[in-house]
């Protein structure tokens, strides 16, 4: 792996936490996500699946954790199970991990090659009465591809139909909303590779560069910093790209008078980021995209402060549109006699910013969480507002990864260039 070695007390500890929220008896499966075939021979880059890192920290395809806290034999309580190499696979493929290194990554010390899983798993199966299998159940997926997960439950229930199975979904939901100091850190690393490749970008953007071009630089900062790359698909939205939300041709030339909404964050260590930033393409902003851009900036960092224990998603919402829809009236785009007699199920400040301003970050950009679940300490949320004013051609959205805590939100983006002034002063150095 290109990122440094995470302390295996971080995995250790999400065991024990999973362990003491799962009913007695019981015997949990992980299994890695599949390498993904694109045509031909072709395939995909790997990424290991959330929760079997979460709970091991193994980065490797065809790897499956066994989770049994009352086994009779201490040395079944964890295990792992890995692909087994050969001069074959090191020709072709590499390196593939060792026993001892796995030990070294997980602190498992009961570790077996794949191809005994079968054998160890039936015999566990004669001592337990709850299994627990893992599923997608992010309510945002749209699940089509079959996983080793899903294929591994058809196989399990047509073999033992008489055993109780549970959901591994709620358990890992719960536990992942709430990030250790060692996760917090492996997060800050990723917004700091995020900040270094938007300062370059500030030096590099100027009429006549294209989208991609902007996309390229990203990348280039990405991987050097021992990132494997975005964390989800950049965004490089000049003009009125920026009013598209999920727009990701990045094939448009950057034009003078135009602004440019460039959504993007490394990961590191499977961990995202998450950045929005809207500039000036020719480094200043006219006097109505500045007026834009700071009625944003105020929704964010009013947003921002409210990223506080005991609030939830829903409040937060109500709240955020409360004060965008004042923004808004500001700017000239709401009348306030209409707002006073709108549809309190459709708001009318959703023309011009209809998505949500935050979602739970990071082993996955939008990272799983109950959205009723009261803001605890530890969690990390994204704090985006937006105004998209198709008519005019203008898209602004802000963007900053927030950390919840007992002392009142950190934002972990604090240090990337934001207020307007700064943005024209660093591009015009």
């Amino acid at each position: 792996m290109r990122y440094l070695p995470i302390d295996s007390n971080l995995f250790i500890e999400n065991r024990k936490r999973f362990c003491d929220r799962i009913k007695r008896c019981s015997l949990a499966v992980f299994h890695s996500n599949d390498i993904m075939p694109t045509n031909a021979d072709g395939t995909m880059p790997f990424r290991q699946n959330s929760d079997l890192f979460y709970l091991s920290g193994i980065d490797q395809e065809e790897s499956i954790l066994l989770i049994y806290p009352e086994a009779k034999d201490a040395r079944n309580r964890e295990i792992l199970f890995l692909r087994e190499t050969n001069d074959h696979i090191l020709t072709w493929e590499g390196y593939k991990l060792t026993k001892e290194q796995a030990y070294e990554i997980s602190g498992i010390k009961s570790i077996y090659w794949i191809t005994e899983f079968k054998q160890v798993f039936n015999s566990l199966m004669a001592e337990v009465e709850h299994i627990y299998v893992n599923t997608n159940e992010h309510i945002r997926a749209d699940v089509e591809v079959e996983s080793r997960d899903a294929r591994f439950i058809k196989y399990c229930k047509e073999k033992y139909p008489a055993h109780q199975y549970e959901r591994s979904a709620p358990v890992m939901h719960y536990l992942r909303a709430i990030k250790s100091e060692i996760e917090i850190e492996l997060i800050k690393k990723a917004c700091n590779i995020t900040e270094m490749a938007f300062r370059r970008l500030l030096k590099f953007i100027k009429p006549g560069v294209m989208e991609y071009e902007i996309e390229a630089e990203i990348y280039h900062e990405f991987l050097k910093h021992r990132s494997r790359g975005p964390a989800y698909s950049s965004i490089i939205a000049s003009g009125a790209n920026a009013c598209i939300l999920h727009y990701v041709d990045n094939n448009r030339e950057c034009k003078e008078g135009d602004l440019i909404l460039m959504d993007f964050g490394a990961e590191y260590a499977n961990y995202a980021s998450d950045l929005t930033r809207t500039v000036p393409v020719n480094g200043t902003f006219t006097k109505r995209q500045r007026e834009v851009y700071n009625s944003v900036l105020q929704v964010m960092k009013t947003a921002k402060n409210m990223l506080v224990p005991g609030n939830t998603l829903d409040q937060y919402h109500v709240f955020v549109g409360t004060v965008m829809q004042n923004e808004l009236i500001k700017l000239g785009l709401l009348n306030e006699s209409d707002v006073k007699n709108q549809d309190p199920e459709k708001p009318l400040y959703k023309k011009y910013f209809m998505h949500g301003t935050s979602h739970f970050l990071g082993l996955d950009v939008h990272d799983v969480g109950n959205k009723y679940r009261p803001f605890e300490a530890g969690m990390v949320f994204t704090c985006e507002p937006g105004i998209y004013i198709r008519e005019e051609g203008i898209g602004i959205r802000l963007e900053n990864d927030i950390l919840v805590t007992a002392n009142g939100p950190v934002d972990l983006m604090q240090d990337i260039p934001l207020e307007p002034d700064d943005i024209e002063r660093l591009m015009k150095e």
